[in-house]
């Protein structure tokens, strides 16, 4: 009489389709956000009664009390601006930028950044303020 001796089995799992399901999940995630760039700097905005909550903004522009001009953290001489600003237009087409000015920075660097991204075709251009009364 033959003895069989099977041999023990251990279960196993098969790794390659979880880890195909996480890349395909990681792309997804990937292609659908939508990127916001940061200004870089904090600044007090100042209140406007007639402010409203914008839904897509693509790009943000800082300007602090001194003056001084942020994009993407970033600190950027005013003559600048409108070479990014139409480098962001060949990135994202129809994108939008949001001015983000201190309330103590004097109106004429926030007027000619505002000039600056006009100049350079951007059509979609805010300024960012607080809720107020």
């Amino acid at each position: 009489m033959k003895r069989r001796r099977y041999a023990e089995e251990t279960p196993e799992i098969d790794m390659t389709p979880l880890v195909d399901m996480v890349f395909i999940l990681l792309i997804f995630f990937i292609v659908t956000t939508s990127f916001v760039r940061e200004s870089g700097v904090e600044v007090e905005r100042p209140q406007a009664a007639s402010a409203t909550a914008r839904e897509k903004v693509s790009m943000l522009i800082g300007v602090t009390s001194s003056g001084r001009v942020f994009i993407e953290g970033h600190e950027v001489d005013i003559q600048n601006i409108k070479g990014r600003m139409e480098s962001f237009l060949a990135e994202v087409p129809n994108g939008s930028v949001v001015i983000t000015a201190d309330k103590s920075c004097p109106t004429g660097i926030t007027l000619k950044v505002l000039d600056l991204c006009r100049l350079a075709g951007v059509n979609n251009i805010s300024v960012a303020a607080k809720v107020g009364e």
